[in-house]
């Protein structure tokens, strides 16, 4: 019996589900409420409901977790200890000193995930160029083991000085301890290069998360069939199993949002098959909106900062900011409008929803037309419009609005915030957003998209079928990958040769551990980078590997931070291996195209508000449209699973991948 594949997307409001059955060459996707206080729950709902279906369970799950990311950022990880060099207990606690708020004397720092008495010093030593100055005693190490059970501590990072130059010490002090039954994250396991902060906090959060996402997946992987075969999507836009998950939860950390890149990549190679197009990501939930950058290909960061803690090891550059659907509206101490990043999540929910009463994005929406309550998650939640009415209408009164202002102020406050979110990803990366498509995904993008393409003068928004649950999607078109990193500080005097050898050792480690993931060799590719710098930095550029690769830095440099100075030394400061294992996406096949008349989709006319001005306005039904089929504003299209607002002076046309391309007008 031939298996099918399902993606499932943990967010905070809805978790998506995405099917794909190769025998009948077909996708379905549905949604599920999320249930924070146990994730796995609405998981194993939504699998039921599946195979209960497909009277099946042979099944291969990709799931991306927000179970590693809720830990970090609700502080709720493991009891943890850091076993370090003597001198260097301290290095969380000192950090780089950076201020986050540079003017405020009295702004608290971010407080270490371990402990000051939960940070132990060994007496050992390894120089700068990887030889033994003092050895580490055995005994030293067993001593510490009643220390850290008497503790209550099951969870124990290591970071050595220069360990990831000659990584022998920490081997030892892991082998004592994972005998006495802790588990263990090693610095060079986890993240083998120089900066000993960056090293340690990395580390220091996959002790954090990894017990905590051990145990989730280990509750997962008991309760599905011996026939459902289970992956976890990471941060670098691959896929891994679980039990590498469960022993690099760091990984982990984008899991979610890391899916939706994919899933953009994947539309962008669909409509420009020879270069991929030139995207910016625009991915709004009910809790949270993440934007990323795909230039032809995703963007890589190794600098990432989750809640305070730098995470250093390659992951999708995704900026999140807590401005979603349910985004909570209210009015601040100075008489300010306010939304976000409170979210009412799953549970009330929007006041719409029928459950709460606090004025959200969805309600404000609601109460300008641009929803229609029938039609709302294919009518599986019937929106409330009285209540959301009345959430606004409080909510007006405080700012002496009307509800249907006080909505307006909502739809604009959110607006700037999630406009603000695509210039860092854009502008302040080096890139002309005018040059780029807005692709919006996630159930609430839709109704934002059009707008603030005009804010950044984006001239096209493309918003594909599977919107809602691209996320998910992706993760059914995700690579097996892995990443592999070694600290060299070499001059660029070094032979191209010299560093293609040097590069060809990770190259070999990666195509066999890639090989040992059932990956067919043919289906192999091995990605070079070397991270480089000018002499004197204190940050590196990713940069692809090539005969040209001085050249390409000094580029890339121009590009990014709008200068170059290729008369100054550059220094080749880490060596960078990718590699991937394609997997076989599910197709989404071309129709013919039809005629322009949207006519046969039509739904009714209804009042919506723009800039204030109540406008009739036709309602499409999605599913209802053909390829071909074109869409003056103003007009709102209805699918499903999510709704997209097109303006008074946007013309909408459907391609022939059933994807809706809207052309901004001014």
């Amino acid at each position: 019996m031939t298996s099918f594949s399902i993606g499932v997307d943990i967010g905070g409001t809805f978790t998506d589900f995405v099917i794909f059955d190769p025998s009948a060459q077909q996708i379905q996707t549905f949604k599920l409420l999320s249930t924070p206080d146990d994730p796995a729950k609405v998981v194993l709902q939504g699998l039921k409901k599946i195979f209960d279906k497909k009277g099946s369970q042979r099944a291969n799950v990709i799931h991306g977790s927000t179970v590693a990311t809720n830990t970090l950022l609700e502080q709720k990880g493991a009891h943890a200890a850091l076993v370090t060099t003597r001198g260097f207990r301290d290095v969380l606690q000192i950090g780089r000193q950076n201020r986050s708020a540079l003017y405020d004397f009295f702004a608290d720092p971010t407080l270490p995930l371990i402990p000051s008495e939960l940070r132990f010093e060994m007496d050992e030593r390894v120089t700068h160029t990887g030889e033994i100055l003092q050895a580490i005693d055995p005994d030293q190490v067993k001593a510490l083991i009643p220390v850290l059970k008497v503790r209550d501590v099951s969870s124990v990072a290591v970071c050595l000085l220069f360990s990831f130059l000659k990584p022998g010490h920490e081997q030892a002090i892991a082998a004592e301890l994972r005998s006495a039954g802790f588990l263990v994250s090693l610095s060079s396991e986890i993240l083998p290069e120089y900066r000993e902060y960056e090293r340690t906090s990395t580390t220091a959060v996959n002790a954090y998360v990894s017990p905590v996402l051990d145990g989730y997946l280990s509750h997962l992987d008991q309760a599905l069939s011996p026939q459902t075969h289970l992956r976890v999507m990471q941060s670098n836009g691959g896929t891994i199993s679980p039990a590498e998950a469960r022993k690099f939860g760091v990984r982990c950390i984008l899991s979610g949002p890391a899916g939706g890149v994919v899933g953009c990549e994947y539309i962008g190679r669909l409509l420009a098959p020879a270069s991929g197009m030139r995207l910016i990501g625009f991915d709004m939930g009910g809790t949270s909106t993440d934007v990323s950058l795909i230039d032809g290909k995703p963007q890589i960061t190794t600098e990432a900062v989750i809640s305070g803690y730098p995470i250093h090891i390659p992951l999708l550059d995704i900026h999140t900011i807590g401005a979603g659907g349910g985004s909570i509206a209210r009015v601040d101490a100075g008489g300010a409008l306010r939304v976000g990043p409170e979210s009412s999540g799953a549970d009330p929910g929007p006041a719409c929803y029928g459950r709460g009463d606090l004025p959200t994005v969805t309600d404000a929406n609601l109460v300008l037309g641009r929803l229609s309550t029938d039609h709302f998650l294919g009518g599986q939640i019937l929106l409330d419009t009285s209540r959301a009415y009345k959430a606004l209408e409080k909510l007006g009164k405080t700012l002496t609005f009307s509800a249907e202002q006080a909505a307006l102020g909502v739809v604009a406050v959110a607006n700037a915030h999630m406009e603000r979110a695509l210039r860092v990803i854009s502008v302040e990366r080096g890139r002309d957003p005018r040059l780029f498509t807005l692709l919006s995904f996630g159930g609430a993008g839709g109704l934002h998209a059009a707008d603030l393409a005009r804010g950044l003068g984006i001239p096209h928004v493309l918003v594909p079928p599977l919107a809602s649950t691209l996320s998910a999607f992706g993760m059914l078109a995700a690579d097996v990958i892995k990443d592999y990193t070694r600290t060299v500080m070499l001059p660029d005097i070094t032979p191209i040769a010299d560093l293609n050898a040097q590069l060809e050792v990770l190259a070999q480690r990666g195509y066999r551990e890639i090989l040992a993931e059932n990956v067919p060799a043919e289906h192999i590719i091995i990605e070079r980078f070397l991270d480089m710098r000018y002499c004197g930095q204190s940050y590196e550029l990713i940069t692809p590997f090539s005969e040209s690769v001085y050249a390409d830095f000094h580029r890339l440099h121009q590009q990014q931070y709008g200068y170059a100075n290729i008369e100054a030394p550059v220094e080749v400061v880490n060596l960078r291996v990718r590699a991937v294992g394609r997997g076989t996406p599910p197709p989404i096949l071309p129709r013919p195209i039809h005629g322009s008349d949207p006519s046969a989709a039509y739904l009714e006319l209804r009042r919506v508000i723009f800039a204030g001005i109540p406008t009739e306005t036709p309602f499409y039904l999605a599913e209802l449209l053909e390829p071909g089929n074109r869409i003056h504003g103003p007009a709102v299209v209805v699918r499903s699973d999510t709704t997209i607002l097109i303006g008074p002076s946007d013309l909408a046309e459907v391609d022939r991948f059933a994807d809706l391309l809207i052309e901004v007008g001014k």
